[in-house]
């Protein structure tokens, strides 16, 4: 969806709000395809600060369909979105505080874009079921958070290769 923010960038002092439905249903982020459970609008308000640029603040709030990083069970998550940042038009200008550019399309908002952009600056980076998940077992892939599977998993230390290559080689049959 698009926002004209032509009015907000002309006129000194000039304040809007809106609110707008988010038409993606889906976040493909970097790490995969996300599904979005829950949504709420995203709330806006735009203020000029100078000519030709202005601030947009908003709030939004999601809820994504995840899997654990450790023991790929589906887990909701939250996340809130409450953002503050300079816009110009994409015709303006360029200055360090206003580079990001990719949402703005002459003097109207991209919506999707934007909040695209603010959800991949918030994504969590690990995601877990729980704070002590116990993850998959390295053997044979169970879930260790639903019982332990029995599995010799111990690893010997490689430091320690050498010395039981010694053992390896006296030992007496």
């Amino acid at each position: 969806m698009l926002i004209d923010l032509s009015d907000v960038l002309t006129k000194e002092g000039k304040v809007e709000k809106a609110e707008t439905p988010l038409e993606m249903t889906v976040f493909d982020g970097g790490r995969g395809s996300f599904p979005i459970l829950e949504k709420s609008p995203v709330s806006f308000e735009f203020a000029n600060v100078k000519k030709g640029k202005a601030r947009i603040r908003g709030k939004a709030e999601f809820v994504f369909a995840a899997a654990c990083d450790r023991c790929l069970t589906e887990v909701p998550v939250k996340l809130a979105l409450d953002f503050d940042r300079p816009v110009a038009a994409s015709d303006a200008e360029e200055d360090e505080e206003t580079d990001d550019r990719s949402f703005m399309d002459g003097c109207q908002l991209n919506t999707e874009t934007f909040v695209y952009n603010e959800i991949m600056e918030n994504w969590p980076a690990k995601i877990l079921c729980r704070d002590d998940c116990r993850g998959l077992c390295p053997v044979c892939g169970q879930n260790r958070n639903m019982g332990d599977c029995g599995c010799d998993t111990f690893v010997p230390d490689p430091r320690m290769a050498a010395i039981q290559d010694i053992f390896k080689r006296d030992k007496e049959v």
